[in-house]
């Protein structure tokens, strides 16, 4: 049995991944354990974590400390590819009102840790790593920590006291952000159903608005017009599918003329359907798509080369197969279909047409679910790649001894965000599959949560019951709390915040990923990770700048 004490004892890779997943499954199953319908989740991790350091189970420090920053990168990488294609509409909708409510919560847990400094008198080096801990960022304590390394006179023992704070603080961080959630749950009476639902109802009217109308021709000067000269409806995002012209039904293009009586069916914003109604006539009662007729719909993935990257104008499909494409589904968000509007692969169109023409659209988009299933893995090392790269870039900022930067979460989120935007360069799609997106994203958090709880395990108690661990830790929850439960109380009651989108804003404003894990799981809905990346590039810049001010300003 002697090569079992050498693989717990020597350093090796079997070693590292012996305890990466010990300390993975005991703290999933940990985070299963409910205690009055409560349970930590994902963040159960962080905690077996905790005991396996203490213990001095723990890795090489260099495994330990790739092993964690790598699991952010994904985490945060996957996430921006996920929220991506919604992000810039979502930034326009309610942007602006999130990012403020965030920066509150940033604004806040520093008055709260200047008044520790002043009022309870402690040692800022203490203070900053309590900060940066009771907000769970990282690489706020990186910035602090080398802001204080900068400063003349500051002996060994001195710049461990942020490493310290930050161990203490850590794991209510974590907690903190749950309980505030649950909360203001039990505080409103959420119904986390029904607040989902809102959500997605909201962000599919507001980020896409497609619905179908029928509308009935009764503008006289509209006779014997064709469809393409109907004024205001070109470029619109509105597609008139179908036609009911002498009860016989068709499928419309712009060449279609029109005549009075006509009833049309038209896809497009609620807004811009509007305004057509005012041009064409009134709505009608008749429903074409309940009419029985020889036309059918059909859903179809984009998974042709030949078809990536052009236009619907370009593929021309009215024309050379008498079809019309009336929606586009883009990683769940809906849009609305232009002429310049270029289709990406794993697009899924809503296409209206006759069965043998819709045979020959299918060949000719791909519609092959076996493709979907392969991810190419090269946009996603080229993803992380380019993301590390930019959030290595120093900023420079008046007044600050040392640039600061992005970091590896804030740097690899953007670049996900812009790629997904994108969708395509040259023959590399951006494209990953629910599926594969939601299990990188799972290991990235399990391996990042290990880590810390190994780096920190060993300290951990040992700081807590001797001298001020304690009151630190007492501290520390003011930090969490007090700023969270003040923002999200006024959001709620003054704002009418959606609880989804409120779970989103609190883990974004604490850059806290294991929170977001918890929110997607209690409310079922990944709108929480709308609001969470529209907060968290800046929330990510507010922490690193205040860290490094409190040591810079407080330590002069």
């Amino acid at each position: 049995m002697s090569f079992l004490v050498e693989l717990f004892t020597q350093d090796s890779v079997a070693h590292a991944v012996v305890i990466i997943g010990l300390v993975a499954a005991l703290g999933l199953a940990i985070g299963n354990i409910k205690i009055f319908g409560i349970s930590l989740g994902i963040a159960g991790v962080l905690f077996a974590g905790l005991i396996f350091g203490h213990y001095n189970l723990t890795l090489n420090e260099e495994v330990l400390d790739f092993a964690r920053d790598f699991g952010l990168i994904l985490f945060v990488y996957t996430i921006g590819l996920q929220v991506g294609p919604g992000f810039i509409a979502s930034l326009r909708r309610q942007g602006l009102a999130l990012n403020l409510m965030a920066a509150a919560i940033v604004g806040i847990g520093v008055i709260v840790t200047l008044g520790l400094v002043f009022l309870a008198h402690i040692d800022i080096k203490a203070a900053v790593g309590l900060y940066t801990g009771g907000v769970t960022n990282t690489p706020g304590l990186g910035a602090a920590q080398q802001a204080l390394k900068d400063l003349p006179g500051i002996t060994d023992e001195a710049s461990k006291m942020p490493g310290l704070g930050y161990a203490i603080a850590y794991p209510f961080g974590i907690v903190g952000t749950i309980l505030s959630m649950l909360l203001v749950r039990r505080v409103f009476r959420v119904d986390t159903r029904k607040e989902a639902d809102a959500v997605v109802a909201h962000q599919s009217a507001e980020t896409s608005g497609l619905i179908a109308a029928s509308l009935q021709v009764s503008n006289k000067n509209l006779e014997g017009v064709r469809l393409q000269e109907v004024p205001g409806l070109g470029g619109s995002g509105v597609v008139v599918s179908r036609i009911l012209h002498d009860d016989r039904m068709q499928v419309a293009d712009a060449t279609t003329t029109l005549a009075q009586g006509d009833v049309l069916l038209a896809v497009g914003p609620r807004e811009k359907l509007r305004d057509l109604r005012l041009i064409v006539g009134e709505e009608s009662d008749v429903d074409l798509r309940a009419v029985p007729s020889h036309l059918s719909t059909r859903r179809l993935r984009v998974t042709k080369s030949a078809a990536i990257g052009k236009s619907i104008l370009e593929l021309a499909l009215p024309q050379r197969f008498g079809v019309q494409i009336t929606r586009v589904n883009r990683a769940e968000f809906e849009l609305p279909v232009t002429a310049d509007f270029k289709l990406q692969f794993a697009d899924t169109v809503t296409v209206v047409g006759d069965e043998q023409s819709l045979d020959s659209v299918s060949r000719e988009l791909g519609n092959s679910v076996s493709k979907l299933n392969h991810p190419q893995l090269i946009s996603v090392f080229l993803g992380i790649t380019l993301g590390v790269i930019l959030g290595s870039v120093p900023i420079s900022i008046p007044g600050m001894p040392a640039p600061v930067k992005l970091g590896l979460a804030g740097g690899p989120l953007i670049v996900a965000i812009l790629l997904s935007r994108v969708g395509q360069i040259g023959p590399v799609s951006m494209f990953m599959p629910i599926s594969a997106n939601f299990m990188l994203r799972q290991i990235g958090i399990v391996l990042f949560l290990a880590c810390v709880g190994l780096k920190a395990g060993d300290q951990f108690v040992q700081t807590l019951t001797q001298g001020a661990g304690f009151a630190w830790m007492g501290w520390a929850t003011l930090i969490t709390l007090l700023p969270l439960l003040v923002v999200a109380l006024v959001a709620r009651a003054v704002y009418r915040l959606n609880f989804v989108s409120l779970c989103g804003l609190l883990a974004g404003s604490m850059t806290d990923p294991p929170a977001l894990a918890f929110a997607t799981s209690v409310t079922g809905s990944e709108g929480a990770s709308v609001a969470y990346a529209t907060v968290y590039p800046l929330v990510m810049i507010l922490r690193v700048i205040s860290a490094q001010v409190l040591v810079l300003w407080l330590a002069r």
